[in-house]
């Protein structure tokens, strides 16, 4: 079964363009992010390192090859310099057994090669080791030395916009009334569970989007605009009238029992209950989980329905990049999808998952990106879905 190609941020087509600030150039649908100076930064590879804020000031050792270490750490005194090499151990010691890695022996190539060689030891065992690993940092603050290590979700700059519209198409075919149903119970679960926002909601971005639009169109009609507003009348009470739909609770009070009564007659049916079964296991190892649960913001902005307008126009938050949508296909999404690059092109930051984990004698946070780590894959299997009916 063939399934549409995903939809990558910081990529488009030529079509209607857009009256934003900047316009995205015309480039190919399948190739990855690619900005220029003030474009985003992330891509389908990891991100450089930089430093972040924290909590205690400090400054930290980058990685680098034996002979480029930093003058503050080779010049220190022999009193300083044994501290933070005990403080360097200790911490080692404490995340090699919370990751299950054995560090290479480095206390023979004396200060400060040796805490050099340990970081990028560190670095290429946690690449392998852990599926999220982003960087490890070696910090100093006023008191001691520890390290710090960041797991992140790379969401790929892919657009995770799920389409509503094929799934209001399967439900008037009296055949897959089943899989209609099967397919409902997932969406519910992304609405009122993982809180993926849905493009009739008036606080959505997309709705925001979808209005732009047809106010472009008011003001600037041309002879594609007939089609233009039959694609939006029907983005509009579809949009509600699936809305109306996948909020009903009974898709969620009746998942198993849909799934347990399920016959699938043909690899589309075997790939709904796959997702649907995939899906549920997930609602129930995680029965709060949202998609926003490791999003890490400013102490102003804790939450995703904290509004900071700074925040909000330098990155490319969550809510941005995932929703419901109408269609992925057509003149309308074309423009949507070309509009929204537009914008994402002044932004310089993607908003994704992460955690930090501090190893410095103190207990050690238990949090994971198990959630995340199977949450996108899922939602990328149902577009994949909707877009085969």
């Amino acid at each position: 079964m063939m399934y549409a190609t995903k939809h990558y941020i910081g990529e488009n087509t030529a079509s209607r363009t857009a009256k934003t600030k900047a316009t995205a150039q015309t480039v190919g649908r399948v190739r990855p992010l690619v900005t220029k100076t003030k474009g985003c930064r992330r891509n389908t590879e990891r991100q450089n390192e930089s430093s972040t804020d924290s909590h205690a000031a400090h400054a930290f050792l980058k990685c680098s090859f034996l002979p480029k270490l930093k003058d503050t750490l080779s010049l220190q005194d022999g009193t300083k310099a044994g501290k933070m090499e005990r403080d360097f151990y200790q911490a080692l010691s404490e995340l090699a057994e919370h990751y299950g890695i054995t560090p290479a022996p480095s206390k023979h190539l004396g200060f400060p090669y040796n805490i050099a060689f340990g970081l990028e030891d560190l670095k290429k065992q946690l690449k392998i080791k852990v599926k999220s690993w982003e960087k490890i940092r070696l910090v100093q603050d006023k008191k001691k030395t520890y390290l710090l290590s960041e797991e992140r979700y790379n969401t790929g700059a892919i657009l995770y916009y799920i389409p509503i519209i094929p799934l209001y198409r399967l439900s008037k075919n009296p055949n897959y009334k089943r899989a209609t149903q099967l397919l409902q119970s997932v969406c519910s679960y992304l609405y009122h569970i993982a809180d993926v926002p849905y493009y009739r909601q008036q606080e959505s971005y997309l709705c925001w989007m979808y209005e732009m639009i047809s106010e472009w169109l008011i003001d600037d009609e041309t002879e594609d605009t007939p089609e233009y507003l039959r694609e939006i009348k029907q983005s509009e009470w579809i949009g509600d009238f699936m809305e109306q739909k996948i909020y009903n609770p009974n898709n969620l009070a009746r998942f198993k029992e849909r799934i347990n009564r399920f016959g699938n007659r043909d690899s589309f049916e075997t790939d709904c209950l796959l997702l649907a079964c995939n899906a549920l296991t997930l609602y129930e190892m995680f029965p709060d989980a949202t998609i926003y649960r490791n999003i890490q913001r400013s102490e102003t902005n804790t939450t995703h329905d904290d509004y900071d307008e700074d925040y909000h126009e330098r990155t490319i938050t969550m809510d941005k990049y995932v929703s419901f949508c109408a269609e992925d296909k057509g003149m309308l999404f074309q423009t949507l999808f070309d509009s929204v690059n537009a914008e994402f092109q002044e932004s310089i930051e993607v908003e994704e998952p992460s955690i930090e984990k501090r190893f410095d004698g103190v207990s050690i946070s238990n949090d994971n990106l198990d959630f995340e780590n199977c949450i996108f894959p899922l939602i990328e299997r149902l577009i994949d879905i909707l877009n085969s009916i």
